[in-house]
């Protein structure tokens, strides 16, 4: 039977884990520190990681791992070229949360625009009930019809959010970060376009060269002052304190972020100080996280781990 490890289990929530007890002798650890990895792995087969850092310091010592599996799609923090080396098989799962993505994208955006937790307050603290009036137009909301979306990285998940977002009435434009995409459907726009048109810009691009500190303070007075700004591809993309100047300054609208700079955030992250909280949601890295994301990406795992053991190259890392 094969030894398998599971380094940060709580990061998956409440699935079935029975599939993957029929592979092997499974050990589940909620989450697991730095300095904990290289004796929790070191009779291990196979490695379960999300976000658990996997290097040579920590590998070495483990000389029966055959597999790592990433229980995502992003697998910066595993020393790749070090598993080549020792002929270790890295997978990853790739495609399992478009469908959740796009839709947390709207779901912040609408509340941004629609002003929910505000009316939702007025209701619930009877300020409504005290009113006399059977409605409440004191802040102003806007509808998304015949705006412009502009979407930093249109690969999957930027598609799903144009597809969505043209449903509304929204014309979309978009930027590619890499020069290479080139989409017929959607407008290509240059970056500098695409902050001074877009009422809307939702960030779904990976963090690269080309990506870290892309939003910073001189992007973001580029952009209209009714915009909102929505991040859901990686945190460093956007510069924190420049956004949260930016918002007590009101050079912008507002703004949605699900991924941070760190994560989890530091107490004294300067986003959760801003004067205009009210302009900000700030969600916990769950956009890809629904229960059938979650599910899809298991059964995406436990295949993995069976196709590796029957020989076949699936989903498979060669960086």
């Amino acid at each position: 039977m094969k030894n398998i490890v599971i380094l940060d289990k709580k990061t998956l929530g409440d699935l079935n884990f029975s599939e993957l007890e029929n592979l092997g002798n499974v050990t589940y650890y909620d989450s697991t520190k730095a300095e904990e990895v290289e004796d929790r792995i070191k009779d291990a087969h196979i490695v379960l990681t999300n976000k658990v850092v996997l290097k040579e310091e920590n590998l070495k010592n483990a000389k029966n791992l055959e597999l790592i599996c990433e229980t995502a799609t992003g697998f910066n923090n595993i020393d790749i070229e070090y598993a080549k080396a020792k002929k270790i098989a890295v997978t990853n799962v790739a495609g399992y949360s478009t469908n959740t993505v796009a839709q947390h994208t709207f779901a912040t955006v609408l509340a941004l625009y629609d002003k929910i937790a505000y009316y939702d307050n007025y209701v619930k603290s009877l300020d409504y009930a005290k009113s006399g009036l059977f409605t409440n137009v004191s802040v102003p909301f806007y509808e998304l019809e015949g705006k412009t979306w502009g979407i930093v990285g249109l690969g999957a998940i930027g598609r799903r959010v144009a597809k969505i977002a043209e449903a509304f009435g929204v014309k979309v434009v978009y930027y590619s970060t890499s020069g290479k995409n080139s989409n017929s459907e959607y407008e290509r726009v240059t970056f500098d376009d695409l902050l001074a048109k877009s009422d809307i810009i939702s960030i779904h691009a990976p963090l690269n060269k080309n990506t870290e500190g892309l939003i910073n303070y001189d992007a973001l007075k580029k952009m209209k002052k009714n915009a909102i700004l929505v991040n859901m591809g990686r945190g460093p993309i956007v510069v924190e304190k420049d956004l949260a100047k930016a918002i007590d300054e009101e050079l912008i609208a507002g703004a949605a972020l699900d991924v941070f700079e760190v994560e989890p955030i530091k107490e004294d992250n300067p986003l959760t100080a801003v004067k205009n909280i009210e302009r900000l949601i700030l969600t916990p890295h769950i956009a890809w996280a629904s229960v059938e994301a979650r599910d899809r990406l298991f059964t995406e795992v436990i295949n993995n781990i069976k196709a590796f053991y029957n020989g076949e190259i699936r989903n498979r890392l060669e960086v």
